[in-house]
């Protein structure tokens, strides 16, 4: 096409459109202004909401905002765009197909994502807890949409999709403030019962990380093969379960020692009754 010919072309529609094309650009230019100052002022009022919600955490704060104003974003854009008198349904069908067609792709990432979104609304952990989840034991050292990381007690770090976290249990070692540690100690047949449970209701009473309140349990709990085999129930703050598990292990057992009451193996008494004497 000759640079004339083109010339003249554009004049014409200038000329024959040019004051429809002002007003529809205008209009979209105006729409812009408007969409950004609201949803500058929606995308504020909603993250103020879900920062109130103790609930909410950072990470789900600024992902809901962010998604939002995308969303919001696309909206005015396709009113901006229907005002050059461009038919939009197509558009949004078209949005509708690709959405589909990327969902499918992806659903295993966006099973993890949704996973993400139902681990930081229903909050079962915090980053700093000891949890086990996905059949794995360890400290929450980071969480985002995709994967929770833990530190396990050997210093391994394990990344976890968030898929396999939230669709099994979810254990929180770190969630209430005190924990129970719970111990079952064997003692001979021959032993006194109440003279056993006494020494190791003392040795719980003079452990300073045991708590008082609620008071122990020391009872009987089984007739073992070898034993009879006391229960024993103490409560401790959360973190220090561990100091009181290992120390009531070993001083209990030096104070039936030194007591003499025996914590007898396992053993078995076998008797021969008629057997033939040989020649």
């Amino acid at each position: 096409m000759e640079p004339v010919e083109l010339y003249n072309r554009v004049y014409q529609w200038l000329f024959q459109n040019g004051l429809d094309f002002i007003q529809s650009l205008l209009e979209f230019v105006i729409i812009l202004i408007v969409g950004k100052i609201a949803i500058s002022i929606i995308c504020r009022v909603t993250y103020r909401i879900l920062h109130q919600a103790d609930r909410v955490s950072d990470i789900l704060e600024k992902f809901t905002v962010d998604i939002l104003g995308k969303v919001l974003w696309v909206l005015v854009l396709l009113v901006g765009i229907s005002s050059f008198g461009v038919n939009v349904v197509p558009i949004i069908t078209g949005l509708g197909v690709g959405g589909f067609i990327l969902g499918f792709a992806f659903q295993e990432t966006l099973g993890n994502l949704a996973a993400g979104l139902m681990l930081l609304l229903n909050a079962p952990f915090k980053v700093g807890d000891f949890i086990e989840a996905a059949g794995t034991g360890g400290v929450v050292q980071e969480m985002n949409l995709m994967a929770t990381t833990l530190t396990t007690p050997d210093n391994k770090k394990i990344l976890i999709p968030n898929n396999n976290i939230w669709g099994g249990n979810i254990v929180n070692y770190s969630a209430m403030d005190t924990r129970r540690v719970d111990m079952t100690v064997g003692i001979s047949y021959t032993a006194d019962i109440g003279k056993g449970i006494g020494v190791i209701r003392d040795v719980i009473k003079n452990n300073e990380h045991a708590l008082k309140d609620p008071e122990c349990v020391v009872e009987v709990v089984e007739m073992g093969d070898s034993s009879v085999n006391l229960v024993v129930r103490s409560w401790c703050n959360t973190a220090d379960y561990w100091t009181v598990f290992f120390s009531l292990q070993r001083n209990i057992k030096e104070s039936l020692d030194a007591n003499n009451i025996e914590i007898p193996f396992p053993q078995m008494d076998v008797h021969h009754h008629g057997l033939p004497q040989q020649s």
